[in-house]
């Protein structure tokens, strides 16, 4: 299947899987909204804006997993500090991340492609990391099941854009029937020493 039939084929794929899925996980994602809202407080959604299709920002929605910083504080506490037993449950689970699915609904996302990293981290990529930025981001991704937070920088992004270069349905199907053991047996979550990961600081 030539490339570029395959791309409009993903997103055909993407808007049905994903209609489908927020109609059937809507109870779910209702329970976890609640519970976020009773371990957590408001807001029950973390909204950040992340670069999507060629760079382009997006806002990119998931369920909160750490406490806000006190209102009117200028510190930003670490990620150690703010991610609680409970958020660190929904990142292992993988719940925070549903709400994802109306960012596929919307296009801004893909079911499978390179993860969506920080708008930050644009001017640092290389020529050929930048590549990973020719698809839609994706809620799994090749170097999510081959390692996810435990691989370094470098191996991440090699593995995103041979990503790019090998994208087909038979691979897209690979990495989703992986992606189950992986979150089922909750491997990669964080890279050691870090609640989730090391900041990128180029190559």
């Amino acid at each position: 299947m030539k490339r570029e039939r395959y791309v409009r084929l993903k997103r055909l794929m993407d808007i049905i899987l994903a209609v489908v899925l927020l109609v059937l996980l809507s109870p779910l994602m209702a329970i976890t909204a609640l519970a976020v809202l009773v371990f957590l407080g408001k807001p029950v959604l973390f909204r950040q804006l992340r670069p999507g299709l060629d760079g382009a920002p997006f806002e990119l929605v998931k369920f909160r997993t750490m406490h806000s910083a006190p209102a009117g504080s200028n510190v930003q506490l670490p990620d150690e500090v703010r991610l609680t037993r409970f958020g660190r449950w929904l990142r292992a689970s993988s719940l925070d991340e549903l709400p994802e699915l109306w960012n596929v609904l919307k296009g801004d996302m893909s079911f499978v492609g390179p993860r969506p990293l920080l708008m930050e981290y644009l001017p640092l990529y290389s020529t050929e990391q930048m590549r990973r930025h020719s698809v839609r981001p994706g809620l799994t991704g090749w170097a999510q099941v081959n390692g996810r937070n435990n691989l370094s920088w470098a191996k991440r992004f090699e593995m995103d854009v041979w990503y790019v270069d090998h994208m087909s349905l038979s691979l897209d199907l690979k990495i989703m029937a992986r992606t189950f053991t992986s979150v089922l047996g909750r491997r990669g979550i964080s890279q050691p020493g870090h609640a989730t990961a090391e900041k990128f600081r180029g190559s």
